[in-house]
């Protein structure tokens, strides 16, 4: 493309507006405009990365025999379960409080659709397996937009969902299309992480999510200094370690106006987790009181799991009041009207404090055998230096970017949607499915937070917009413009098209938006024209090479295998 009497700019400032480095080099680079808050227009130099991106997961699919179908675009599930608003689409209306055990009313969604195109063709276990994927926009209801691409309110979703008549089936397509992922990654030059996750509002059997490593990434990834041990936080779990203490005898002190955990530890002067703390929690309008290492969070995934429930939220003066549980001074001996849930650390530690249900007391020495308790669990958030649980090693934690995620689901969703096919001995049986996604702007940001400099983009060569850039220093000069169209032509013919910088710009100016716009290759026609020599430039080194023409495009070619 040249550039001179084409659709091209670039800003020279950030934006105000954009807190991401992503969000800011693709704005000012301009592969995309902010239409509205969380809402994006990809131009032209955006719309040919994410093109190229999406060639590159289907490529990768269709390799797994997954085919793709196009649906109508429509509000994501996630919409409505953050919203509580109501959709009508036609007679389509369902309720996932029965489905899912949500109580909003939604249309169909696109999980609804991939059930009815599969029941097209699902009638016996002949008619199976088989797997359907599709890119699609979607929207939901975002009520914090930020970073850019990242969190938005309009989005590019790769979906795909396998069918199978039973679970090695979906152990086998899980695994072709795990692969098909780490494929798309390792091409798309993105350093990820491969984590455990929760099963979430999605439910089934397995949850794994990969994950950019990127500091502005919102996911904390839980893992070892010593095995491959990944997790996302909140399901990580670690070794407990058991104290070697001889118990002591409990005993009652004053701990005036030491309420929380940070003061009565250093009133007592003592380790935070020597301590351990109650937190005075809302489950299903009933009081629950939680006891955990004074140093550590409470994992509320955790808890909903464990207690089968859908929220969790702080209990109120009036709720606390139905005990005998005082705020600030709560412990476990004698706490009545309440379910009380002691973590599982809990049970390793020795010669601990606890709150003693009495205004301005604490005790010190607990120990398990002081305390009551109604269930015990892992129900805490592991902190970093814990020991890994597979091989002793010591836990650190990363952030990251949720770039795709893969689920076993089982048989949930097809039960729901009344999937179902005919076994060998004519009974109906639900269809075993699988689901797995991608979001595609979001992986273009991760790319561009991993891959930049201060001068810009540095994208990989094949998801580029244009492989090479081709710079002429002087339009006027008649050797120049000569050896500039005749190398614009050789790369044409070759199927690298180029981007042609023709512009009567200073030469600072396009050096300048070449690398902002991250092109990968850079040829330069300038002062060795009259020798049939060029310069030649990686974006992502500091210096020229003056190679010949001939040179220059082999070195292009080579990189672009």
């Amino acid at each position: 493309m040249k550039l001179k009497n084409s659709y091209f700019y670039t800003l020279r400032e950030n934006p105000n507006d954009e807190e991401s480095t992503s969000g800011a080099l693709l704005i000012r680079g301009g592969f995309i405009k902010k239409s509205s808050s969380g809402v994006y227009m990809f131009m032209p130099l955006g719309n040919k990365v994410l093109n190229n991106i999406e060639n590159i997961i289907r490529e990768e699919m269709n390799k797994t025999g997954s085919q793709e179908l196009l649906m109508p675009c429509l509000i994501s599930e996630d919409y409505y379960i953050s919203s509580g608003r109501r959709a009508n689409f036609g007679s389509s209306m369902f309720s996932l409080k029965d489905r899912f055990n949500k109580t909003m009313v939604l249309g169909p969604t696109h999980e609804e659709l991939f059930a009815v195109a599969a029941g097209m063709k699902i009638q016996s276990y002949k008619d199976l397996p088989f797997s359907l994927y599709q890119m699609q926009t979607k929207f939901r209801d975002e009520p914090r937009p930020r970073f850019g691409l990242i969190r938005v309110r309009e989005f590019i979703m790769k979906d795909a969902y396998t069918f199978d008549k039973d679970l090695e089936g979906l152990d086998q397509q899980y695994d072709a299309i795990f692969q098909a992922y780490k494929n798309i990654f390792d091409r798309l030059g993105i350093e990820y992480k491969i984590v455990r996750a929760d099963t979430g509002v999605m439910g089934g059997l397995l949850s794994e999510e990969f994950q950019a490593i990127s500091p502005i990434g919102e996911d904390t990834l839980v893992l070892c200094d010593r095995c491959n041990y990944s997790s996302n936080l909140e399901v990580s779990t670690h070794r407990y370690e058991d104290s070697d203490e001889e118990e002591k005898e409990i005993e009652l002190v004053a701990t005036p106006n030491a309420k929380s955990i940070e003061e009565v530890a250093s009133y007592l002067h003592i380790d935070m987790k020597k301590t351990v703390k109650a937190l005075l929690m809302n489950v299903n309008n009933k009081l629950h009181v939680f006891f955990i290492r004074g140093d550590r969070d409470l994992n509320e995934v955790k808890v909903l799991k464990m207690l089968g429930a859908s929220e969790i939220n702080f209990a109120n003066d009036e709720l606390i009041a139905t005990s005998n549980a005082v705020a600030g001074y709560t412990g476990p001996i004698d706490l009545k009207n309440c379910t009380v849930i002691i973590d599982e650390e809990v049970k390793h530690m020795k010669n601990f404090v606890i709150g003693a249900n009495k205004e301005g007391y604490h005790y010190l020495n607990a120990n398990l055998k002081d305390i009551s308790y109604d269930l015990c669990g892992d129900i805490a958030n592991v902190v970093e230096g814990d020991i890994c649980p597979v091989c002793g090693g010591r836990i650190h934690f990363k952030k990251g970017i949720e770039i795709g995620n893969t689920f076993k689901l089982g048989t949930k969703y097809s039960k729901a949607m009344n999937l179902y096919y005919q076994d060998d001995n004519h009974q109906l049986q639900p269809v075993v499915m699988g689901s797995y996604g991608i979001g595609v702007g979001r992986t273009m940001a991760a790319i561009v937070e991993q891959s930049h400099d201060e001068n810009g983009i540095i994208w990989p060569v094949n998801i580029a917009p244009y492989k090479v850039g081709l710079v002429l220093i002087n339009a006027k000069d008649d050797a120049q413009k000569q050896l500039a169209e005749q190398i614009y032509d050789k790369l044409n013919e070759l199927g690298i098209e180029p981007l042609y910088d023709d512009r009567d710009e200073r030469p600072g100016v396009k050096f300048k938006d070449m690398e902002l716009i991250g092109i990968p290759m850079r040829i330069t026609v300038g002062k060795f024209a009259g020798e049939n020599k060029v310069e030649f430039r990686l974006r992502k080194d500091s210096e020229n090479t003056v190679l010949t023409v001939d040179e220059a495009i082999a070195k292009v070619i080579e990189l672009c295998k």
